[in-house]
């Protein structure tokens, strides 16, 4: 698995290109024994939104999540460095009380949020959305499908004390993730139970990978290393 957005030549361009800069994706890729190469997409992920909102009204955060997702998976596909290869791209939303939220960014936000959810429970929405970027013609057999999905899970939180909020946020762990939480990390033990697949909740679900080859005349074992 290469990690770069260095110029890699088509021969040695591994099928799947994760079209995200998640370390805790492309752990469950490895994981799941899955070679891929990492090219990040620079999508203005405000504009995007403002540009849908403007379109289609309010979106609910399964849908934030999906438009995502297919942007940043578009994003890379236009690349020259990412011909002959299946892009996928992903985006994760959460989902508390009706209302959406990504990353907190800053302490402030952070700290509030888990005020708020201690206790409770909400559901992250992680988007998926593959494109085939190969040729349909010749033997690489392209089938130039551009398919997404949604994966959901519902996590419960536990009643945290406002010490443990005050460490866990000081610790830096919630901002740059969605909904201010990982279940892979020092967030773990705030986490009492998840419904769902965990790997949704880590921002990607290699079942829903899976459903998504189909679409593209691929398997899953098509993409192992």
């Amino acid at each position: 698995m290469s990690e770069s957005n260095a110029p890699v030549s088509p021969e040695d361009l591994p099928l799947l290109v994760l079209a995200s800069a998640s370390p805790g994706r492309a752990k469950i890729l490895r994981e799941a024994g899955i070679d891929f190469q990492v090219i990040v997409s620079a999508v203005d992920e405000d504009a995007e939104l403002a540009a849908a909102t403007a379109r289609f009204g309010t979106l609910d955060p399964s849908t934030t999540a999906l438009l995502l997702a297919k942007a940043k998976a578009e994003a890379v596909a236009a690349q020259e460095d990412a011909d002959g290869a299946v892009v996928l791209g992903c985006d994760s939303v959460f989902e508390f009380e009706g209302a959406a939220y990504g990353k907190p960014h800053t302490a402030a936000v952070a700290a509030g949020r888990w005020a708020a959810m201690r206790g409770k429970s909400g559901i992250l929405h992680t988007g998926h959305w593959l494109i085939d970027n190969r040729s349909e013609e010749g033997q690489d057999g392209g089938s130039g499908a551009t398919i997404g999905e949604v994966s959901s899970a519902i996590v419960h939180f536990a009643k945290v004390t406002d010490e443990e909020i005050e460490a866990y946020v000081a610790s830096g762990e919630p901002l740059p993730c969605a909904g201010g939480f990982t279940i892979d990390g020092l967030g773990s033990a705030f986490i009492t139970s998840i419904e769902g697949n965990p790997h949704t909740v880590v921002g990607l679900n290699v079942s829903t990978l899976r459903e998504l080859l189909g679409s593209a005349n691929l398997t899953i074992m098509d993409l192992w290393a």
